[in-house]
């Protein structure tokens, strides 16, 4: 009968052989081993136990792979005719991808001269700086800044843009969406690009001591019309305003308004809801929590920021709001098409199980 065969290794040894085990698992061999683990039938702890990882890496990998996120999922053909990659520039694609703090370094960001520190002591080879700069473009990379994005994280996410999405598709032409948002306008400039003589570099003065003024808007994305008001507070008074101007505007025209809105606390006063029962034809609809793309208004404010605001020279906070004024007076209107977010196959479903509630409690 066959023996076992036991290797008595010590701690030192075994943690010095799992550090080079994780240095070398780059391509996705450890994802290709748990795959091929759970096409035979091994549960994520028999997994973890023989390829020593976490649990947390058998799921990720899994959910990876059925989401179509890995990387030779997504890969093209391999062209015949191209050349192959060493060694050395296959971890480069790889590295690229992680976070540097996993590889002991204290910072956020890849530098080429860190990654060629990092390449040296993972594939023994040294290359510049330089070297690996030409070898990200090869790779399709690029230098540039990053953007911020908001947190989308709401549960009533899905519900809230199918209930947006189903008011707008059954809308009634004696029925009126609008959608609206609060605008700061600062008398410290935004700073931005913009073009300048090699060399030199454009100074925007500060005003010593800001000065904020602030607009409410609806904007009719469907005529691209923008409705505001100004006021020296971003206040629940100054949505009233707003609202007040609507009514006024619109009379009896509509027998239905409905206004599309973030979440923002002033739009929840309870003297917004003594307004709304005053006014019973005006109905407040809610964004997702941290959606902005869900709101066309954004990318106006957004056009405002760049028109008005930023890189400006104004010495008087008066003289600013006047230029806003203007400018949305000449540069409209503002066509703007709904965020393809309310058209994906996640919103469609929960449209189809909004109608049917609907349906099934009008059959109640």
């Amino acid at each position: 009968m066959p023996t076992a065969t036991i290797i008595e290794l010590s701690t030192e040894e075994q943690a010095a052989l799992l550090s080079e085990l994780r240095q070398v698992r780059y391509g996705h061999l450890l994802a290709a081993h748990i795959l091929l683990l759970l096409s035979a039938g091994k549960n994520p702890t028999e997994i973890a136990e023989f390829l020593f990882c976490s649990r947390s890496s058998v799921y990720r990998t899994a959910r990876a792979y059925r989401d179509g996120q890995l990387d030779w999922q997504q890969a093209a053909p391999e062209d015949e005719t191209a050349p192959r990659l060493s060694r050395w520039q296959r971890q480069l694609r790889s590295l690229i991808k992680q976070p540097p703090r996993l590889f002991g370094w204290c910072r956020v960001r890849w530098s080429c001269a860190t990654l060629a520190l990092t390449l040296a002591v993972l594939s023994g080879v040294e290359v510049s700086r330089e070297t690996v700069r030409g070898e990200l473009k090869v790779a399709g990379y690029e230098w540039k800044r990053a953007k911020l994005k908001a947190r989308d994280d709401d549960p009533e996410r899905l519900r809230r843009l199918a209930r947006i999405r189903q008011i707008i598709e059954q809308r009634r032409p004696s029925e009126l969406i609008l959608f609206a948002d609060e605008l700061d306008i600062e008398l410290l400039a935004k700073v931005g690009y913009q073009w300048m003589l090699k060399g030199t570099q454009v100074e925007i003065p500060t005003p010593g001591k800001n000065q904020k003024h602030y607009l409410a808007g609806a904007l009719d994305p469907w005529t691209g019309q923008i409705y505001y008001v100004l006021g020296p507070r971003k206040n629940n008074v100054l949505f009233r305003q707003l609202l007040t101007s609507l009514a006024e505007r619109f009379g009896k025209r509509y027998t239905r308004i409905y206004i599309v809105l973030d979440n923002y606390s002033i739009h929840k006063a309870k003297a917004v809801g003594q307004w709304l029962e005053r006014h019973p034809r005006f109905e407040l609809v809610f964004l997702p929590s941290y959606c902005p793309r869900a709101n066309p208004i954004e990318r106006v404010f957004g056009d405002v920021h760049d028109k008005c605001t930023r890189n400006h020279t104004r010495q008087r906070l008066r003289t600013l709001v006047q230029d806003v004024e203007q400018h949305l007076a000449v540069n409209g209107p503002w066509q703007y098409r709904l965020s393809k977010i309310y058209f994906t196959y996640e919103v469609d479903v929960a449209l189809n199980k909004l109608d049917l509630e609907e349906i099934l409690g009008i059959a109640a």
